[in-house]
């Protein structure tokens, strides 16, 4: 006997920081489900080389979600490809993104299910849903086309409602004044919005399974967090602002109150978020810090912010002077000449498209249109096939791919010495420390196979770095000098941990669930559903569904 759900992804969502609220009297909805029913933290974990290894990269995890299958079954590592004859990179969504026909998602049920699912983040449209798929009406850069089946009802939702305020425009930085005033106007219109969709459709008709994301959160949790004390730049400009990230899930709960008392009284109601935030700790290693590194591994010299680590680091930079991260960290590539090195941080624009170093200008990277222009990263790509080894753009962890004679089109490392090379970038990547505080800025370090020619669905990168949670916007190297300071970027980033939490028919109130990762979301509901869990899932129940629905019946 079927019975429905509603899920309601609140994507980005911190449990550390959701349950602190609740516990203040916050978030009264979420605190309902939560006392009604059973909640849990998620731990992510991926392997390499059958190592398990953190992970905290939102567009992989959220396709762990809906698959229910590790990055190694789908081949859907990351949100960028990376094209070793060539040294190029794409990330197109069509080409780049995990195939939702070849590894549908859980809730592709076939014609016995009606689903309705609104702004599920990184899915793709399946061929196999009975009911409605609304992919990118809304959402934080859901990595998705905007899209609908049928066709008609993206374009009719954006007319009855209005298009989304957010979508594709919630890429501002802290110390933008301007952005910062309009951000949280801008959720709580994409929230109310959000729920009035909801409850018009749960009107509709009876579906099996209804499912809406709120990218709201996600904004909010990269936006805001400099207004959480935890973050370097909140003695700077987060007490003016106060409340406004608590205020932004204020506006969901109220949301998702609305949607609860929307649906059907019989119905299974699960939220969840498959990963978690917190201040930013990974951007600045990995999208600079770690890319620096090893262009000063390769030719001994530095390119990007140097500093003297017999001295004292400077100040955390809290007023930048440009109006992007990305000019910020391009007028910090050095210049040997003292003048034009004092100037540099002041010049327009367009006078900072020669290359430097080396580096292409992310400027002439954005006229172009170039995947990733705005990450320092991106900007060391014309010296990869020059490098014995380099980093990849990457989100979350830090990611080092080895130039293998044979495998890259102008490979130089001997495949006899790729194992030698390995362990010389690991060696120096573990020596690594935060300026400040002299902290290991390096929590584990992970090969992701045994050869360079090794075949099958594996990460591009030949080394991941996962980074311990230490703030730092300066980092020191024996072998290499000191790195910064450079400016902080988005406020708030990724955390591996997420949660899941239930209420409904034999659901025991205030329960827990023991452990689970994102994985096990897919076969949960799917078992809530009354539906097959198909054996291709690698994730498993978060709760005894059998148990809970047996207790329904009684």
């Amino acid at each position: 006997m079927k019975t429905p759900v509603v899920a309601i992804g609140l994507d980005a969502a911190d449990p550390v920081v959701l349950e602190e609220w609740m516990s203040q009297g916050h978030l009264k909805n979420l605190s309902r489900v939560r006392e009604q029913g059973v909640y849990g933290r998620l731990e992510n974990m991926v392997n390499y080389c059958g190592v398990p290894t953190p992970a905290a990269s939102t567009e992989r995890l959220w396709a762990m979600t809906w698959t229910g299958c590790m990055p190694d079954k789908t081949g859907f590592w990351g949100t960028s490809k990376f094209y070793p004859e060539s040294y190029g990179i794409d990330r197109d969504i069509l080409k780049v993104g995990c195939d939702f026909e070849q590894n549908p998602p859980f809730y592709a049920l076939g014609e016995d299910y009606r689903v309705f699912v609104l702004d599920p983040p990184t899915s793709g449209l399946s061929s196999q849903v009975n009911g409605l798929q609304v992919l990118a009406w809304g959402g934080h850069y859901p990595f998705t086309p905007s899209v609908s089946v049928p066709a008609e009802v993206l374009p009719e939702m954006n007319r009855e409602y209005g298009e989304n305020p957010v979508l594709y425009k919630d890429d501002g930085i802290w110390w933008d004044k301007a952005y910062e005033k309009w951000v949280p106007g801008a959720i709580q219109e994409s929230v109310e919005k959000r729920a009035q969709v909801c409850r018009d459709y749960l009107k509709k008709e009876d579906w099996d399974f209804f499912f809406v994301g709120f990218g709201e959160a996600h904004t909010a949790g990269h936006d805001l967090w400099y207004t959480h004390p935890d973050h370097p730049v909140y003695e700077f400009h987060g007490k003016p602002a106060g409340l406004l990230m608590l205020e932004a899930f204020e506006h969901i709960d109220r949301a998702v109150g609305e949607i609860l008392d929307a649906a059907p009284e019989n119905a299974y109601i699960t939220l969840f978020s498959p990963h978690g935030m917190g201040a930013n700790y990974t951007d600045l290693l990995s999208m600079a810090v770690l890319p620096e590194m090893m262009y000063r591994f390769n030719f001994g010299k530095a390119a990007i912010a140097p500093g003297n680590p017999s001295e004292e680091p400077g100040p955390i930079i809290s007023h930048p002077f440009r109006k992007s991260w990305m000019g910020e960290m391009w007028a910090r590539n050095h210049e040997q000449n003292p003048l034009k090195r004092a100037l540099r941080p002041y010049l327009p624009s367009k006078l900072l498209r020669d290359r430097l170093n080396g580096l292409e200008s992310p400027y002439v990277l954005m006229e172009q249109n170039a995947p990733l222009f705005w990450m320092p990263a991106m900007w060391y790509r014309p010296l990869w096939s020059q490098m014995r080894a380099f980093a990849l753009p990457y989100f979350a962890d830090g990611h080092v791919r080895i130039n293998v004679q044979g495998r890259e089109g102008s490979g130089i490392v001997p495949p006899s010495e790729y194992d030698a090379v390995c362990e010389e970038v690991i060696e120096k990547l573990w020596k690594l420390k935060d300026a400040r505080t002299g902290k290991s800025i390096v929590r584990q370090i992970s090969r992701t196979r045994r050869t360079p020619f090794d075949e099958g669905n594996l990460s591009d990168a030949d080394i991941v770095v996962v980074w311990e949670e230490v703030i730092t916007d300066v980092v020191d190297s024996p072998d290499f000098g000191r790195i910064g300071p450079i400016p902080h970027f988005r406020a708030g980033g990724h955390r591996s941990r997420g949660f899941f939490m239930a209420q409904g028919p034999g659901i025991a109130p205030n329960s827990s669930i023991e452990r689970g990762q994102a994985l096990d979301i897919a076969p949960t509901i799917l078992g809530l559903l009354g539906a097959p869990i198909p054996d291709r899932l690698d994730g498993t129940p978060l709760l005894e569904v059998s148990s809970v629905r047996s207790a329904a019946i009684r």
